[in-house]
């Protein structure tokens, strides 16, 4: 698993993948407040912090027989198992693994919570580390055909200007890459940066049409992305190719039905 999870002769980090925005409760919450915010949410189980200070751990088994106006210092588990920051993941996969506990609060060197991460996070690090080797391929393969020199950079970036280079999506698919939205498990876009010029229409969506258009859906405005930046204007092929299908703007993108879908109707043909 750690050669898995390295990527560019580093391992990640913690702090890179934790989520950083984390809900938490009171020691002086009551068991049935806790109990009714779990029911309402995808939670189960909070860190219980008071001013940012870790003091413990609430799950839903800590409140299964629990009064009701019991308040939660008296429940709540104070034997906890924390990550750092600078942990790496791999030593955070093996705490998960090993304690049966789906997440692990993050504190910093004076206990404050900082993030939580849990196993869907130790899975996104491990989807993130095909992308810079598919990444790799394209730019030296940009370099190769036009001769041009090229680097790679990791940026944030605002799907209104990005260029699609692929025509349609298809409405299955679209359901999978919300809900890696919604989970933190997206892997991030593989753009073009063809703007050498500065001219407008120059980020070129290379991999990633699904994600944007599952993003669009969900009202997300930008997504990370690894972005090959040439260092001159090039006359590439999928900017011809999205010239000549009117493609401009994600919005652009046609949403094909499943039920269009070439495997289906390939399945239909053989039945």
């Amino acid at each position: 698993m750690d050669e898995a999870l390295e990527v560019h002769g580093e391992k990640p980090i913690v702090g890179e993948y934790m989520t950083r925005d984390v809900a938490t409760v009171s020691p002086d919450d009551t068991v049935a407040d806790v109990a009714r915010r779990i029911s309402e949410s995808e939670h189960n189980g909070f860190p219980v912090t008071e001013a940012r200070h870790v003091e413990g751990f609430v799950s839903a088994r800590d409140l299964l027989l629990a009064d009701p106006e019991e308040l939660l210092f008296k429940v709540m588990t104070e034997d906890l198992v924390v990550a750092h920051p600078e942990m790496k993941v791999t030593d955070a996969a093996r705490v998960i693994l090993r304690s049966g506990i789906q997440k692990l609060p993050v504190v910093d060197d004076a206990g404050n919570l900082v993030g939580i991460i849990s196993n869907a996070d130790v899975i996104r690090s491990q989807i993130e580390r095909a992308t810079p080797e598919k990444v790799g391929k394209l730019k030296r393969t940009l370099e190769t055909i036009h001769g041009v020199d090229a680097t790679e950079e990791r940026r944030t970036v605002d799907l209104a200007e990005l260029v699609p280079t692929q025509g349609k999506v298809y409405a299955d698919e679209l359901e999978g890459r919300r809900y890696e939205l919604d989970h933190g498990l997206a892997e991030p876009l593989v753009v073009i940066d063809n703007g050498a010029t500065g001219d407008d229409g120059s980020l070129l969506l290379a991999d990633g049409h699904h994600r944007v258009m599952a993003a669009e859906r969900c009202g997300v405005d930008e997504m990370e992305a690894y972005v090959i930046v040439l260092a001159r204007a090039v006359d590439l092929g999928m900017a011809r190719t999205a010239e000549k299908e009117g493609l401009e703007s994600i919005s652009d993108i046609d949403v094909v039905d499943y039920a269009r879908h070439p495997l289906v109707e390939t399945i239909e043909r053989l039945q």
